[in-house]
């Protein structure tokens, strides 16, 4: 390892210095709260095998992993391991204390700096060679994707070089005038095993690597001067059931407090007695003291409401001993309030208390928490209410990562994700399986969705063998701590999970004890939501859903391979159960939490069609194993799975029920379920790009009855199926529907109740248009037309936002559509496209929504899938001005799309 001066990154440095010392000078913030996302250098081994020894524990073999095991296999016993080498996990432990109740049950760091020789933490050491980066970074989602089989990271984890040990470094200048402060560093998100060194000494870490964790520098920290900051990532193989992405995959801040502060997330506001006229508001606060003497200080809290204030907590006065915490609790009447709650019936009204500090009259913190006022209602048969609403759980499961983007999080990203998941008629989101990204509760808490914020895809039964088991027995705590006080104040959250198809739903009194600990560990962080745990296994008379608040059910309610279609299968059989846990829990309520486990492929349609609302797929029956391809007559489904006609048939038989979650909102990178070859999920409603596929429709049907639709397929561009029978399904809110085919009508349909679809199953295809026109109470209501199209002409390009922001954050999408010489929509078209930008910008990634396509994501040049490609757009920093994107093909009229850059 080359070692040198540090003296060449002086530019560097100066340039941060520079911004430090104008932000330190404003001695009216007591409280700073910077990012450093930018100016990271970062370094990924070529392979474990090369990397060093600072491992936070030693591992069992995984050699025995399958990439394809199915979603339901049972978990299975933790093996036990022993350790011959020195680990770092006895000076990790303690950076959870805060979040360990028992003060017994704490850890003591031992003696010394592990780590502390090696050259990557040394001030001196020379990382000009490492990679520029800024974060969030995910070091695996450029690619390039591993093809075939065997594959060192198969379809299960999305092909990508996810696994291995990394490190990132950076200088950070803190400056003298900031001696006698509490310096924190807050990292939202390190995928996984972060351990963080400053100036050669080892703080801590936090091995999960969805958990966000807070890390005291100030013991380290050279004020006055530069300090190296060094952060080793070990993300392991055959640890995820999903593409976990790698590295600094959030953001990361640094935190700059006077000692006596508000502590971590240490303000908890709810609501009662809530009505029009006005809400009772309760304040629990924490005063934390770092210093070496007790402080006598003063807390005052206003509320705010679009930007004045609207009411004030009467000011606590109290005492905080050095290297202590206080707890205070306060009241205040508000009256009037703007209630919270979710469209399109509700406004999602927002507060901001502001919670100042005082000693001696000076101010010492700030502290801003984003709540909202909204009641909620959990009844058993009726379902929830909001605010004295009914609303019905229309929702979906959402994976972390964003598509071409990977896991790193992106604000506009997510948005993005949200709003065509809304235009669908989503109204709640559960996050699967994993705490998310701050930002995404900030979206959801503004936009109205009500979400189930997860824990845990394990709990000390392991799936795959390196995943989350490993570290439970230490970490639990601290992770369901850390997420609840986290997220507590966010409206948007209405339910704690604290698992999702655990392998503890087998094994009796044991697996209810642990599921008992982890909700008595949410209820003491919040009392005021109930918990659940997500089983696709347990059965009304086990004890473990004795322990729920909510029966959550996975698949179970509408039954699991227990269909004529499905009775040849392997694996959990299960009849339709949603009268047996409500005959058994009749005080709680039912959700479905998970259900259908549909798959398609988007404007791919096999033949023949089954004659049946929902089977397996299976080669010939749905699914194309050459190809990869999954049916787009949405009719098609994992084995365990039930497809959408059957799961919303299923709820409407049961009205006690209330609602459930798709699975998935959006296709997702890795559990390519039938094909473990492709690189990403057949789940979606939506493909991994954002293009709605058909099954979009058919929810959108059923979720926005009032909305006027109708959409049929498939797409009628068929030259070999001349005089063959090629159905065609319409999806509408309208009560009946007529097909035309070329002028002439195949007849008129009803829809019959527990029916989601019209079917026209003989339709024997000849070349020209289909045409279906839908009828709501016997008026016209909407209609759709498709043809038979020409050869590919032409290219558009069509920006979701011509508008976006010059600061290397924000995101244009660039939908490319390939059209004939009439400027008709090619709807299975495929041809090769080339991408190229001009102005001050880049075109991040690109892609098609094929979960077959392994070209990296980065690339230039990609084929369009059944007539659509996308193009990621952001402008460069600082620099304003005018982008053009502009697609072209070899013998088409180019696509050009303007976005405008501004400050």
């Amino acid at each position: 390892m080359a070692v040198r001066r540090r003296f060449p990154r002086l530019a560097l440095v100066l340039s941060f210095v520079c911004t430090a010392i104008a932000v330190s000078s404003v001695a009216a913030a007591p409280r700073e709260r910077l990012s450093i996302n930018d100016g990271w250098r970062f370094y990924k081994y070529a392979s474990t095998a090369e990397a060093d020894a600072l491992i936070y524990d030693v591992r069992p073999d995984d050699s025995a992993a399958r990439d394809d095991r199915p979603a339901d296999e049972k978990p299975t016993e933790a093996v036990a391991i022993e350790v011959h080498q020195q680990v770092l996990k006895p000076w990790i432990l303690p950076s959870g204390n805060a979040f360990i109740k028992d003060p017994a049950q704490r850890h003591t760091r031992p003696e010394g700096d592990p780590g502390a020789d090696f050259p990557f933490v040394q001030d001196d050491f020379d990382d000009s060679a490492w990679e520029a980066v800024t974060l969030p970074h995910d070091w695996a989602i450029a690619g390039p994707f591993y093809a075939g089989d065997p594959a060192p990271v198969g379809g299960g984890m999305g092909r990508l070089p996810s696994p291995g040990v990394a490190w990132y470094r950076r200088d950070l200048v803190i400056p003298a005038s900031d001696a006698g402060r509490t310096i924190t560093l807050e990292i939202d998100g390190a995928m996984s095993y972060s351990m963080v060194w400053l100036n050669g000494h080892l703080v801590g870490g936090w091995p999960f690597g969805y958990t966000t964790y807070h890390l005291d520098l100030t013991p380290y920290v050279n004020f006055g001067g530069a300090n190296q900051l060094a952060i080793r990532l070990d993300n392991p193989p055959n640890s995820s059931r999903w593409y976990p992405g790698g590295g600094l995959y959030r953001n990361v801040w640094l935190t700059k407090t006077n000692p006596v502060q508000v502590a971590q997330w240490g303000t908890f506001i709810t609501t009662r007695d809530v009505s029009a006229e006005a809400a009772t508001i309760d304040l629990e606060l924490v005063v934390q003291n770092n210093g070496d003497a007790e402080e006598t200080v003063t807390a005052e809290t206003s509320i705010e409401f679009q930007g004045g204030v609207v009411a004030r907590f009467p000011d606590r006065e109290t005492k905080v001993g050095a290297g202590a915490k206080q707890r205070l609790a306060t009241t205040v009447e508000l009256e009037n309030p703007r209630r919270w709650g979710p469209p399109p019936n509700q406004v999602p009204h927002l507060y901001r208390a502001i919670t100042t500090l005082r000693r001696g009259g000076q101010v010492v913190d700030t502290y801003e928490t984003r709540f909202g006022i909204r009641t909620l209602e959990f009844h058993p048969t009726k379902g929830l209410f909001v605010n004295g609403e009914h609303i019905t759980f229309q929702g979906v499961n959402q994976h972390h990562d964003l598509g071409a983007l990977g896991a790193a999080f992106n604000v506009r990203a997510a948005e993005r994700q949200l709003e065509l998941l809304r235009e669908a008629g989503v109204n709640a989101i559960r996050l699967a399986h994993n705490p998310p990204a701050p930002e995404l509760l900030e979206l959801t808490d503004r936009m109205g969705f009500l979400v189930i914020n997860e824990s845990f895809d394990a709990w000390e039964r392991k799936k795959p063998p390196l995943d989350f088991h490993l570290i439970f027995p230490d970490w639990s705590e601290p992770d369901m701590r850390a997420l609840v006080r986290r997220d507590r104040n966010s409206p948007s959250v209405i339910m704690w999970s604290t698992g999702n198809e655990v392998g503890e739903q087998y094994t009796g009194e044991a697996g209810a004890a642990v599921a008992q600990r982890l909700h008595d560990i949410t209820k003491d962080e919040d009392p005021t939501r109930p918990t659940a745990a997500s089983f696709n296994f347990a059965k009304p008379h086990m004890p473990i859903l004795r322990v729920m608040d909510a029966i959550t059910l996975n698949y179970q309610g509408e039954g699991i391979r227990n269909a004529p279609a499905y009775a040849h299968l392997k694996g959990i059989n299960t009849p339709p159960l949603y009268p047996a846990f409500h005959d058994a829990f009749p005080a709680k309520m039912i959700i479905s939490s998970e259900n259908a486990a549909a798959v398609s492929s988007r404007g791919e349609y096999l033949f023949p069609v089954t004659s049946g609302i929902s089977a397996p797929v299976e080669d010939g029956q749905g699914g194309d194993p050459v190809a990869m391809h999954v049916s787009a007559y949405e009719l098609y489904t994992a084995p365990f799975g039930s497809s959408a006609d059957k799961v919303l048939g299923s709820l409407a038989r049961h009205p006690y029920v209330a609602g459930g979650f798709v699975w998935s909102g959006w296709d997702y990178l890795g559990e390519p379920t039938p094909y473990y070859g492709a690189r990403s999920s057949y789940f979606g409603i939506i493909d991994l790009a954002g293009f709605p596929k058909d099954r979009f429709y058919l929810y959108q049907a059923a979720w926005r009855p009032h909305y006027p639709m109708v959409h049929v397929l498939p797409h009628w561009n068929w030259p070999d199926r001349v005089g063959q029978i090629t159905p065609v399904h319409v999806f509408t809110t309208g009560d009946e529907a007529e097909l035309f085919l070329n002028g002439e009508s195949l007849g008129r349909k009803t829809k019959g109740e527990f029916e989601y679809r019209l079917r026209w199953d003989d339709v024997v295809y000849e070349p020209g248009e289909i045409k279906v026109v839908a009828y709501k109470h016997g008026t016209k209501w909407a209609e759709q037309t498709v043809k038979t199209t020409g050869p590919a002409a032409a290219l558009s390009a069509e920006p979701d936002r011509a508008t976006i922001a010059a600061d290397g954050q924000d995101l244009s999408f660039v939908t490319v559509r390939v059209l004939d010489a009439d400027g008709e929509f090619i709807r299975n078209a495929k041809p090769e496209l080339r991408f190229s930008i001009s102005g001050p910008g880049e075109i991040v990634a690109t892609d098609n929504g094929d979960p077959t396509d392994l070209t990296a994501f980065p690339s230039l040049q990609r084929r369009a899938f059944n007539g659509l490609a996308l193009a990621i757009v952001r402008g460069q920093p600082g620099e304003p001005g005018e982008i053009t994107v502009t697609v072209e093909g070899d013998g088409l009229t180019a696509g050009r799309a303007v976005i405008a850059t501004q400050e």
